[in-house]
């Protein structure tokens, strides 16, 4: 399975907002609360073709099937898009029950000085959160990427321990009670970097050693005693040989951390994965799974998208049902999972997603349609993804 790139995804700042915002209002103009009667969808049982199954607010929503199943389900989004977006303002509060910053919240924004943070954008999401019901996010206090332009020629090993413990202190304390959870560390595992322990040897392992994640956690404990701390990453969905040595590493980790008393509550699994993922493709995810919840923690889906760079198909709906179709047995999967609380996509339409137009060209060698990830498309309509979402919901046991 290919490997995604996950700090070009990170590096991603959603673009179009004029263009897209243009667009809202006449989307949703002829009847938002229902799919499209033209879009040719229902096949292979992903939905069936009755009016009630084409709701998609209110009872037909994502939050209401997620919500009596014990899950909250959201997206990764920014403020700014739901100031210029009504379309995409819209589905975010017809749809979910929790949301996240897509970078607002990353050190690099956040701390635009060593001694000056911007809070302006984290704390208009939360106020939109709290004006609409909607949970909040942490994403994230320490990561070894979107470090600020500063990082490099300021932090040595004689500081670096204050720069994290007043990074931590400060932001954790400034949305103190205001968050449902915050990603502590993410993304702190890289078995290829070749160390014993699997640790990526990022800025903060080199500055501060592997103390650096339990003085993250501990750290953001006494900052905000209630909100959940989780660690987060990627690549550990699959039997692929990396995902199961990755999968090792952090289960080691999180293990240690638990025998050392390091306040951790849950684990993210980020779930960017790609078309064509089967439950035969999860075995290992099953019991990664069970012996995190075996350690009393949580377990989130935190970024959920499918890539579809692997489909032949030219056809944007043969690509639309089978980006559905893994979206639906990838969550069936999770579903049977106790411990599991949160479902997160990574973008809230196909028009903003970090994966772009970026798909590989066909044998033709021209642009194939921009990738469709995500559970509603660039004109704001629910895909594939969305109903397969709501059938997987509707498979948890209460």
């Amino acid at each position: 399975m290919t490997r995604t790139n996950n700090p070009t995804r990170r590096k991603f700042i959603s673009n179009g907002l004029a263009a897209s915002g243009a667009l809202a209002l006449g989307v949703f103009g002829g009847g938002f609360a229902t799919a499209r009667a033209a879009r040719t969808r229902f096949r292979e049982g992903l939905v069936d073709e009755d009016s009630e199954s084409r709701e998609i607010t209110g009872p037909g929503s994502l939050k209401a099937h997620a919500g009596p199943r014990g899950l909250l389900v959201g997206a990764a989004v920014e403020a700014q898009l739901l100031t210029t977006n009504a379309a995409v303002e819209k589905i975010v509060t017809d749809q979910y029950s929790i949301m996240v910053a897509e970078n607002s919240m990353k050190v690099g924004p956040m701390r635009p000085a060593p001694d000056k943070f911007s809070f302006e954008a984290g704390d208009a999401l939360v106020a939109f959160g709290d004006a609409h019901g909607i949970k909040v996010r942490g994403h994230n206090l320490c990561w070894h990427a979107q470090l600020p332009t500063w990082f490099n020629s300021v932090a040595t090993k004689d500081n670096a321990q204050q720069l994290l413990v007043d990074h931590i202190r400060t932001v954790a304390g400034h949305f103190k009670g205001k968050l449902q959870s915050w990603d502590v560390v993410n993304e702190a595992v890289q078995v290829s970097d070749g160390r014993p322990d699997g640790l990526r040897n990022g800025p903060w392992l080199k500055l501060l050693g592997p103390e650096f994640i339990p003085l993250a956690f501990r750290t953001a404990r006494e900052a905000d005693p209630n909100v959940l701390l989780t660690y987060n990453d990627y690549g550990i969905e699959t039997d692929h040989p990396d995902d199961v040595k990755k999968r090792a590493a952090v289960l080691e980790l999180v293990r240690g951390m638990k025998a050392s008393n390091v306040p951790i509550d849950a684990v993210g699994i980020q779930s960017h994965i790609h078309a064509g993922w089967s439950t035969s493709d999860g075995n290992g995810l099953r019991e990664f799974m069970r012996s995190i919840r075996e350690m009393g923690l949580k377990i989130f889906v935190t970024e959920m998208d499918v890539n579809d760079d692997q489909i032949k198909s030219e056809d944007p709906a043969e690509i639309d049902l089978a980006v559905g179709k893994t979206y639906r047995e990838y969550l069936d999967l999770m579903m049977q999972e106790p411990a599991l609380a949160v479902v997160i996509t990574w973008g809230v339409t196909d028009a903003h997603t970090w994966l772009g137009g970026g798909r590989r060209p066909n044998q033709t060698q021209q642009p194939r349609p921009p990738q469709r990830p995500l559970p509603f498309d660039a004109q704001n309509q629910p895909t594939e993804a969305f109903y397969a979402m709501r059938q997987s919901f509707d498979t948890r046991s209460v």
